[in-house]
């Protein structure tokens, strides 16, 4: 159906004002930061700082060891990445590409899997990993990941279900061994979900914060999350170092969603085709 002129205008007002007012709060936390603390606090608010005090970053980043609260992070959000690519994707094409004795049960014990909350299977992991001698350590956030997740199986499951069986047959009749199958053929049609996979795991580890809270203790193992919620208790009366801290952890995964924004659609919709 085709909009008039009149319509695609008014369309476009109502699409900027719900950004702009979706927008409004994180503008609203990066000028803040950017204010004095008694500016920060003056009533009726001004939008506006009077004096840019951009110094407040790096006052508040030198407040705390961040830059090793971001290391950690980026170390379980790539090997995690890493993990969950690898193990979601050999499962699912288990699932979806071969015929066994039990594979519907297996598949929905897996599903089902993803009906239990965190907090249920919390104190058994801890129990699990506390005999590994793993607490206090990044393993517990690193290695679950190399086990594959429900969610992510079922999403790469269902791209693979929509593929002719040709595509295999045709291989296997030119030589090629199962994973040369695997790795030639499957994994480059699955790269759009895979790619959904990396980046909706980098955005969720990255702002795990019960995880990291359970299972470490150090402070020099702590994760930005972690990190950021120590630096608020030591900073509870001070509005703009936490903003400061704060728009620094929320830049990277908006960079990350703002460049694989594309991938993510083309991540869905190959993820639901039938």
């Amino acid at each position: 159906m085709k909009l008039s002129k009149l319509e695609k205008t008014i369309f476009y007002i109502l699409l900027t004002a719900f950004s702009l007012y979706f927008l409004l709060p994180f503008v609203w936390m990066i000028l803040t930061a950017l204010k004095s603390e008694a500016e920060a606090y003056t009533f009726p608010p001004k939008f506006f700082p009077s004096v840019w005090h951009f110094d407040n970053f790096k006052a508040a980043w030198n407040s705390q060891p961040f830059g090793t609260y971001l290391a950690n992070s980026l170390i379980v959000a790539v090997l995690t990445t890493i993990g969950q690519i690898v193990s979601c994707s050999m499962v699912a094409y288990g699932f979806a590409r071969f015929n066994f004795k039990g594979k519907k049960v297996l598949f929905t014990l897996l599903l089902c899997t993803m009906m239990l909350p965190w907090d249920v299977t919390a104190i058994p992991l801890y129990m699990e990993f506390k005999i590994f001698g793993w607490i206090n350590t990044l393993k517990p956030l690193i290695v679950p990941a190399f086990f594959g997740s429900a969610y992510y199986i079922f999403l790469l499951h269902q791209s693979l279900t929509s593929i002719p069986r040709d595509f295999e047959e045709a291989a296997k009749i030119d030589g090629a061994n199962e994973f040369q199958v695997f790795t030639r053929i499957f994994l480059p049609i699955m790269r759009p979900v895979l790619n959904l996979i990396g980046v909706l795991n980098i955005i969720t580890v990255w702002n795990d914060y019960l995880g990291p809270l359970v299972f470490l203790n150090d402070r020099s193992k702590y994760t930005l999350a972690l990190g950021l919620a120590a630096f608020k208790g030591v900073h509870t009366q001070q509005i703009v170092p936490t903003m400061a801290i704060t728009v620094v952890m929320v830049i990277p995964p908006l960079i990350a969603f703002g460049f694989a924004q594309k991938y993510i659609i083309e991540g869905m919709s190959g993820a639901i085709k039938e």
